[in-house]
């Protein structure tokens, strides 16, 4: 054996040596090391109504509390508002907005009264033949407290079961308290018409945008004082929230709104495909992104692409699309249209491209397109739209949105006197 060899073998057992040292000590620190706490802790930059509730415990020293709330009622760390008071507070009951307390509930379904299963307490529905809460459902309660994720687009029900239940609180000398959250799709922005005299309807009881720029806690405070509700009203505020921010950067955890709203994406594009609600194109509602695909089974994808891309609207890109519902309007029927790909959340005019989208589809069909009626053969689109005008063509396309930027800029000088951020 030559010297070279020794060498080699000897740098060998070195080695060997060496790696069994390191597994034994690494072993030995992984049975030395303390157990991980598995509690979820995020740090966050915004804080919502809900986290600070402490700051707020005389509101609800020694009173009985009423909760309105859903599935997206959480903390920041994902505990929910009902444990959050059920802990803090003398909560006694729960009631339910559209989709139901746990948010399983199918949009437009009745929600049936019932009793939580976690702390049984009694839940009332506030979705149904009841929308106001009614002297026996506040009998016992002396503070009632909203606290549910809304998506800023006029034509979500979440905002007027709150409006409701300020009323009843008026009536029946109750306190409304509003755990405030961020609007998902920013506070900056303000689209759309106001609805008309006759027009209103449970998608759209107040004269407000269809993107009305406003967190709940805001929209409560104008409720309030320009609709004549006048309730003992306390709004519990965020803090860090700003109006320019979109939900990602708030760091918060996001639960989805309601079946077809799973992520703040689907909110952004809502206020405006929702539009298309009130018509026979499907607006993508039983496919895995809802509110992205807009088409119909007569449609030309590639036509109505090239359409859309043409009139240039800012923060969007129209791909050419096919898509097969697998509920809901064209169920197993192909489709084709357009996907909408938003790639400028700070740009993207969700209502004017809805609208574009509806007046572009409508020239292209001709007799295959049609306005929809609902259960009580009431015209769909006059209430989405919150008048005639849409329905009966009254105007171009550009006159259309110019009417409707003057009603914006009505509303958005008048609304500011109710911003807390």
């Amino acid at each position: 054996m030559n010297r070279n060899t020794v060498r080699v073998m000897l740098l060998f057992m070195v080695l060997v040596i060496g790696m069994a040292n390191l597994i034994s000590v690494g072993e030995t620190k992984k049975q030395a090391r303390p157990k991980k706490n598995l509690e979820f802790k995020q740090s966050v930059p915004v804080r919502i109504g809900i986290d600070r509730i402490d700051a707020y415990s005389q509101i609800f020293a020694g009173k009985r509390v009423g909760l309105i709330t859903n599935s997206t009622g959480i903390n920041s760390s994902f505990q929910s508002s009902v444990d959050v008071l059920h802990e803090k507070t003398n909560l006694v009951a729960l009631f339910s907005p559209e989709h139901g307390i746990r948010g399983a509930a199918k949009a437009g379904d009745s929600v049936n009264t019932g009793v939580d299963e976690k702390t049984g307490l009694p839940i009332y529905s506030l979705y149904g033949a009841t929308k106001k809460p009614t002297l026996e459902m506040l009998a016992d309660i002396d503070v009632l407290a909203f606290d549910i994720q809304d998506v800023g687009a006029r034509s979500y029900t979440y905002i007027y079961t709150m409006a409701y239940a300020m009323q009843a609180c008026k009536e029946l000398g109750k306190t409304m308290v509003i755990f405030d959250r961020p609007n998902p799709i920013g506070g900056t922005m303000v689209e759309g018409n106001l609805i008309k005299p006759g027009f209103e309807s449970f998608i759209g009881m107040y004269p407000i945008p269809t993107r009305h720029g406003m967190t709940v806690g805001e929209l409560a405070r104008l409720f309030n004082a320009e609709f004549g509700i006048g309730c003992d009203l306390v709004v519990i505020e965020m803090t860090g929230w700003q109006r320019t921010m979109s939900f990602e950067e708030t760091h918060l955890p996001w639960v989805m709104t309601s079946p077809n709203i799973p992520t703040p994406d689907t909110a952004l594009v809502y206020p405006g495909t929702g539009i298309l609600g009130g018509t026979n194109i499907s607006e993508g509602v039983g496919t895995t992104r809802p509110f992205e695909f807009v088409g119909a089974p007569w449609l030309n994808a590639y036509e109505l692409a090239e359409k859309m891309t043409a009139l240039h609207l800012p923060g969007v890109i129209f791909r050419p699309a096919y898509f097969t519902p697998n509920f809901g309007l064209y169920q197993n029927e192909a489709c084709a249209g357009v996907q909408l790909h938003v790639i400028d959340k700070r740009t993207f005019l969700p209502v004017k491209t809805g609208i574009s989208l509806l007046y572009s589809i409508q020239e292209m069909s001709g007799d295959k397109f049609s306005f929809t009626r609902n259960g009580k053969n009431e015209s769909s689109i006059d209430l989405v739209t919150g008048d005639d005008s849409v329905r009966k063509g009254t105007y171009s396309l550009n006159e259309l949105y110019s009417l409707w930027e003057k009603e914006m800029d009505q509303f958005k000088t008048m609304s500011k006197k109710y911003y807390l951020y």
